[in-house]
């Protein structure tokens, strides 16, 4: 299988580890990826301020790039929805060559496309899974509290097929971060308030590191973390399941594979 590659700008610009590790773990897996390099923003900043008059263009060029791919994988909720979800109106009368039905979330990828069983990678930590509103409210990836429909926590159960992993069991598993893009900017002491009960909820868990499939919620709460010295760790999942080491700080802590 060969699949395109969609990057978000913030972990193009800020956590490429983020790219590298969802080109690993695909590749483990015997997907042929493609990065194009041609490719831009989505323009969900542009969209969510209500310039969706300048992401429009944006919306056509990805559809042009991915053109050629039967699949488009993507390490984020926020930006995939983007695409699934608020690209209809930019294609009214457009071919959008099946942009917004070929793109994946990678967790989504991995677990109902590829049905990944193992990884083949060990991660000895108590993990929090942090998940996102995108991933959760849009994209289904899990259950949230104001809804009444069982769903599958795809995220969970991938993270369980790595050894030695501990999911921690948190009391408020599908609260929001507060980061919300401009929101933190326009919204920052709220932002910032919800970011921290976050936090709170992972530490009085007992986990040792912050997992998400969203690296622009897992931004705002390591700059929280950094600010307050805190010993919480914050990694992407695809980090995870390419057997990245923990992290905390400036400092690595091996998990003893090497």
């Amino acid at each position: 299988m060969r699949v395109g590659l969609f990057v978000p700008c913030y972990i193009d610009q800020f956590y490429p580890d983020v790219a590298v590790a969802t080109v690993e773990v695909l590749t483990r897996l015997g997907v042929e990826v493609d990065f194009p390099e041609a490719q831009t923003c989505c323009g969900q900043p542009m969209a969510n301020t209500g310039c969706s008059a300048q992401a429009e263009p944006l919306a056509h060029r990805a559809a042009e790039i991915f053109a050629p791919y039967t699949h488009v994988v993507c390490p984020s909720g926020s930006c995939t929805s983007m695409v699934r979800h608020h690209y209809e109106d930019y294609f009214r009368g457009r071919d959008d060559f099946g942009l917004r039905t070929k793109t994946y979330e990678l967790c989504e990828f991995l677990h109902d496309v590829l049905e990944v069983q193992s990884f083949g990678v060990r991660f000895p930590y108590r993990v929090g899974l942090h998940q996102s509103c995108h991933g959760l409210r849009e994209l289904r990836l899990g259950w949230s509290s104001e809804t009444m429909t069982a769903r599958d926590d795809k995220v969970s159960r991938l993270l369980r097929r790595v050894d030695d992993l501990q999911l921690v069991t948190l009391k408020r598993a599908d609260e929001c971060c507060g980061f919300g893009g401009t929101f933190a900017v326009n919204e920052s002491d709220v932002s910032v308030a919800m970011g921290r009960d976050r936090i709170d909820d992972h530490t009085n868990s007992g986990a040792e590191v912050m997992v998400a499939g969203d690296m622009s919620c897992l931004m705002h709460m390591e700059g929280l973390l950094r600010r307050s010295r805190h010993p919480l760790g914050v990694m992407h999942v695809a980090q995870v399941l390419a057997g990245r080491p923990l992290v905390r700080g400036n400092s690595v802590v091996r998990t003893g594979k090497d």
